[in-house]
């Protein structure tokens, strides 16, 4: 196969970017495989991580073999003595090759920096101190045929690192290690759910309606049954009916798709931790919320303080807690809870505070007390929320699926946490009144019938849920993304996402 490929014209048929390192790479996978050696074998028996190997060296171990595999990062080749730098998942190590002692199957100037060996050897350290592992037998176990980036230049353009995702780890340990503590960081999570005697479920992708979030939704089409299909938006309504169904705590992570904007915290496709539990209400899912944000940050970081744009931000429960009203009165100097609609619009209009806001005259003479008051906080009040803060009991027509405030039924029972500007999660003491819940749903599905983009249609099934009865519960949606740009210290969502859409 590679015979064929040897100069750069043939090369080029299918590798249209392809070069003269590439051509000479793959000369030397015909070298190799003319001694007679694989350079593609099936498997490797790598019996230890290279963090396996001790940072102590002493009698007792220097004569221990380890066997380890990773790719080869750098080579210097001085004659009779070849030095080599190994990375593996775990970390990096020097190798020791002396050409007269170690017998290699091939010829060992074949190798180039980004192929990928197995060693076996002992360990020791150099004159200068630097922990080198000796080797007493190597194997070719992938000749790489595109050159990786020089390394002290690496790879700047955020574009082509997240294109090319592979290669950002390869030369980024702190990209790669990102992505193993977002591993953990969920794993941390189902842990710390479980212990509360939470049960996993699962729920659909796939639906001939969508619900549970305002949003506009990605539409498909089901060859089997003929029919428009959406992908979920928010899994809230399926969960719920696991409650009704008896499971008490239910938690899922769930790929989200919400056919929106992309910014630095916002992207289409997200994944959503999303938990209710039953006979709880919101002040239950503070402190589930703050407790495991602690929890996580602790498991996997060792600490719940991390630094932002050189602002020490700590996660540490207990989280502050502030109304929406309280923001809005600070800001504005306002008394919403003796204010009545007018009087809001009133002042909005004699200040000319609409116009910041993007709203003619007649949208706030139309304007409800509660959106207006959403509107206000949302322009003025949630980039200046720098420590963890729950923002608690928002205007009742901000969500269809919440029940009103025990003690104000302006508001509902509803909490949404932020730092530095950014909204973590959304939580409410969820509505449970049967005919309440069908009056507020059938609204949203007028919305809907009139166009509104992001107001989502009828669900009977859902509602005959409702109907059976659903026990007072409490229900928390946690965005993972932003809490793994916290946990890791990146500066934008797409930092956290593998590999994102590129255009």
């Amino acid at each position: 196969m590679f015979n064929q490929y040897s100069n750069l014209e043939k090369l080029r048929q299918i590798m249209p970017d392809a070069n003269e390192y590439n051509v000479n790479r793959i000369n030397k996978v015909i070298d190799i495989e003319s001694q007679g050696v694989n350079p593609y074998p099936y498997s490797f028996n790598k019996k230890n991580f290279i963090r396996d190997i001790p940072e102590n060296i002493t009698e007792n171990n220097n004569a221990e073999h380890y066997t380890v595999a990773g790719r080869i990062m750098q080579i210097r080749n001085m004659g009779k003595s070849v030095f080599m730098n190994l990375k593996d998942q775990t970390g990096s190590i020097q190798l020791y090759l002396n050409t007269r002692h170690t017998t290699v199957e091939f010829n060992i100037f074949n190798l180039n920096v980004g192929d990928i060996i197995g060693v076996t050897g002992t360990v020791f350290r150099t004159k200068t101190g630097e922990k080198t592992l000796r080797i007493k037998g190597l194997t070719l176990l992938t000749k790489s045929i595109r050159p990786l980036p020089e390394k002290y230049h690496g790879i700047k353009n955020p574009e082509f690192r997240q294109r090319y995702r592979s290669l950002d780890m390869i030369m980024n340990d702190k990209v790669r290690d990102r992505f193993i503590n977002r591993s953990r960081a969920i794993s941390a999570i189902r842990e710390f759910l479980i212990s509360r005697n939470y049960c996993e479920v699962d729920t659909p992708i796939l639906d001939t309606k969508y619900g549970g979030g305002e949003a506009e939704p990605f539409v498909t089409y089901l060859n089997a049954l003929k029919t428009d299909v959406y992908l979920a938006v928010s899994p809230e309504l399926y969960l719920k009916r696991y409650i009704v169904g008896g499971i008490e705590r239910v938690f899922t992570f769930s790929r989200a798709f919400r056919n929106e904007g992309i910014d630095r915290t916002h992207y289409p496709e997200f994944t959503l931790l999303e938990c209710y539990q039953a006979y709880a209400d919101y002040q239950d899912m503070m402190e589930l919320m703050e407790q495991m944000y602690d929890y996580v940050f602790k498991k996997v970081i060792g600490t719940t303080k991390v630094t932002v744009n050189g602002l020490e931000i700590d996660f540490k429960a207990p989280w502050d807690k502030k109304t929406m009203y309280e923001l809005v009165n600070s800001e504005f100097n306002f008394n919403l809870n003796d204010m009545s609609q007018k009087e809001l619009q009133s002042l909005i209009l004699a200040r000319k505070i609409n116009i910041d806001l993007g709203l003619v005259e007649s949208e706030v003479q139309s304007g409800s007390k509660g959106i207006l008051v959403q509107h206000l906080f949302e322009k003025y009040c949630e980039a200046k929320i720098i420590r963890p803060t729950f923002v608690l009991d928002h205007p009742y027509e901000t969500s269809p699926l919440c029940k009103k405030h025990r003690d104000n039924q302006e508001l509902i029972e509803r909490f949404e946490p932020f730092v530095l500007g950014i909204e973590l999660g959304n939580a409410y003491s969820e509505l449970n009144n049967p005919l309440k819940q069908r009056e507020l749903l059938q609204d949203q599905s007028a919305q809907f019938r009139a166009g509104s983009e992001t107001a989502f249609p009828m669900d009977e099934e859902f509602a005959r849920a409702i109907d059976i009865g659903m026990p007072p519960t409490g229900g928390l949606g946690v965005g993972i993304d932003r809490l793994i740009m916290f946990l890791t210290g990146a500066d934008s969502i797409k930092e956290v996402i593998a590999f994102p859409i590129m255009k």
